[in-house]
Order: C-alpha cells, then structure tokens, then sequence
C-alpha cells in the first residue's frame, strides 16, 4: 500500500522541510522566501500548504499561524509602503 508520504519525492521533500524551516526561522513571507529560495511564490505557497501538511502536520500548523498573521497585516505595510511614496514624490 503507498501512503501519501511514499508519494512525495525525497528532494522534493527536503526542499519542503527547509523552506518551512526557513520561513520561521527568518520570519519570512511567502514573496521573500521565493526569492531566497530561487523557486516561484506558487512553488513556496503549494511547498507550506499542501505538501508540508502531508510531511510534518506540526510544522504545517505553525507555517499557518505564521502566513495567517502575515495575511492579517499585509493592508497595513501596503499601506504604509503607499504613503512613503506619496511623501516622496511630494518633496521631488
């Protein structure tokens, strides 16, 4: 009988682990680990969503709370981010 672990390729796995690790470690956004990682954002976002669910339940929980805060502030450092814009290109 396969398992759905068996069906998950060890290098696969193993990038999965460590950008799972990564993201808490560095508290990173899905975006920024993209980036470090050299992979898309769809390749981290499916990597600490689906996959790492079926690899390590535990870490996949504490990956979630991570991005669900993430998501929860994200309208705040656009925000932010817009109005740093503004004041500068009204002091150019």
């Amino acid at each position: 009988m396969i398992t759905s672990q068996m069906k998950v390729n060890q290098k696969i796995k193993n990038r999965v682990l460590n950008t799972a690790i990564r993201i808490l470690e560095e508290r990173l956004t899905i975006r920024e680990t993209a980036e470090i990682m050299n992979v898309s954002k769809s390749t981290v976002h499916k990597d600490v969503e689906e996959r790492l669910r079926i690899i390590n339940p535990e870490l996949y929980i504490r990956i979630r709370q991570h991005l669900d805060y993430h998501n929860a502030v994200k309208h705040i450092r656009g925000g932010e981010a817009t109005r740093i814009k503004i004041k500068e290109f009204k002091s150019a």
